[in-house]
């Protein structure tokens, strides 16, 4: 009688092999979700990022620095959180690099993605509260498909249970990563009895968190990073009660396991941001972008080879834009269905104080002498036609529109 035997026949199913070998290259499935999770995500963001005014293919730019960053990180807080693994007794300091043998924390995902995340928007030129909140539904999407490597893995479960969707556990070979025991028969052993599929309610809990944060930021119209705040509520509120299931090895805090106390404190603190950060939806428009409708038809007289006709060809690409400009959401429409930006009111400050500094630098005697000058010899000014000369010319001399259009 082998341990296979033990467990009842109505049960969830666990793989007994996690990775396949494809010549010299192992494939493990294990990577294969991971790699899955982040095109998702990816595709989401893409998408919600256009939708709030970012020019196509940034999302790729902001993984090029999120996905290194954050797989870094989620090494670190591993390596931090289990450290006799790897510094103890019999631990070996130079396992900490190998990441493909597993051992990654979503908390350090999270704050070395977010690290990576916020370089790219600041090269790009896009505020990082709005990359946050497009990431916000495509991230626990990403998370629930990563779970699925932990059931490849016969890892992230709970206790014992006797509940119909109770899972089967492999004993896993220590000199074979990826591939179960297997008795005398060739058959793969089972550990006995059947256990929690914690990973699975984590994986249904953030399809739900995903969900939610849609519904809520379609509703309310979340800005200024609260989309993000609330799937950090959502995923932390259910990291809790799924971590206390858990059985596997991990560090504790006055008997609580480490991410029980971690998942509470993220949680205070998403909530403290959410309610406490006020504001509207942030949308984008370029940097440069018109202020005034461009003339579709030249000027009488001009030669029709001046007019730019590159915009309209097919296949034609935008450059992506230096940087942007935040406007709330009636202005990105108007712009949306015209083409005209808004004015921009910090340039029009801006060009408001260049002209009242330039007027001043006129001294008065100056501009009075130049009025005089214009008035002829007499320089009385006292016709109709002379004051009105005189006020003409100062205006063009002083801080008037003119000097501004200069």
């Amino acid at each position: 009688m082998t341990l296979a035997s033990l467990s009842p026949q109505a049960a969830l199913p666990s793989p007994s092999t996690a990775v396949w070998q494809l010549g010299p290259l192992p494939v493990r499935a294990y990577a294969l979700c991971i790699i899955a999770g982040i095109i998702v995500a990816c595709l989401i963001t893409e998408r919600r990022l256009r939708q709030r005014g970012v020019a196509p293919g940034a999302v790729l730019d902001i993984a090029v620095w999120a996905v290194p960053t954050g797989i870094i990180g989620a090494r670190i807080y591993h390596v931090i959180t289990s450290p006799e693994k790897y510094f103890g007794t019999g631990g070996d300091p130079l396992k900490a690099f190998a990441v493909w043998e597993g051992g990654l924390g979503i908390w350090g995902a999270v704050a070395g993605g977010a690290i990576g995340a916020w370089i790219a928007a600041r090269q790009l030129g896009i505020p990082f509260a709005v990359v946050a909140d497009a990431l916000a539904p495509g991230l626990p999407l990403a998370q629930a498909i990563g779970r699925i490597g932990n059931w490849f893995n016969n890892e992230l479960f709970g206790g014992r249970t006797t509940l119909p969707w109770g899972l089967e556990i492999h004993r896993m070979d220590p000199d074979n990563p990826g591939h179960a025991l297997r008795d005398d028969t060739g058959r793969p052993i089972l550990e006995p009895g059947l256990y929690q599929p914690t990973f699975a309610y984590e994986a249904l809990w953030n399809i739900g968190v995903a969900v939610l944060v849609y519904l809520l930021d379609r509703k309310l119209r979340l800005g200024r990073g609260r989309a993000f705040a609330l799937y950090v509520m959502g995923y932390t509120a259910g990291r809790f009660w799924i971590e206390l299931m858990r059985t596997d090895e991990a560090n504790t805090i006055l008997g609580v396991r480490l991410n029980v106390w971690t998942a509470g404190v993220v949680f205070l603190g998403a909530l403290i941001y959410f309610l406490r950060v006020r504001g509207p939806r942030e949308y984008l428009i370029p940097l440069g972008a018109a202020t005034t409708p461009a003339s579709a038809t030249p000027p009488a007289g001009s030669d029709v080879s001046q007019v730019d006709l590159s915009a309209g060809e097919a296949g034609s690409r935008p450059a992506a834009p230096e940087g942007y400009r935040v406007v709330d959401e009636e202005q990105f429409r108007a712009y949306q269905e015209t083409g005209v930006a808004p004015a921009d009111p910090a340039a029009t400050d801006d060009a408001a104080t260049d002209g009242a500094q330039t007027g001043a630098a006129v001294p008065a005697g100056r501009a009075e002498a130049t009025a005089g000058d214009a008035d002829g010899p007499a320089g009385d000014g006292t016709t109709p036609g002379d004051g009105t000369t005189r006020d003409d010319r100062a205006g063009a001399t002083g801080s008037g529109p003119a000097d501004r259009d200069n």
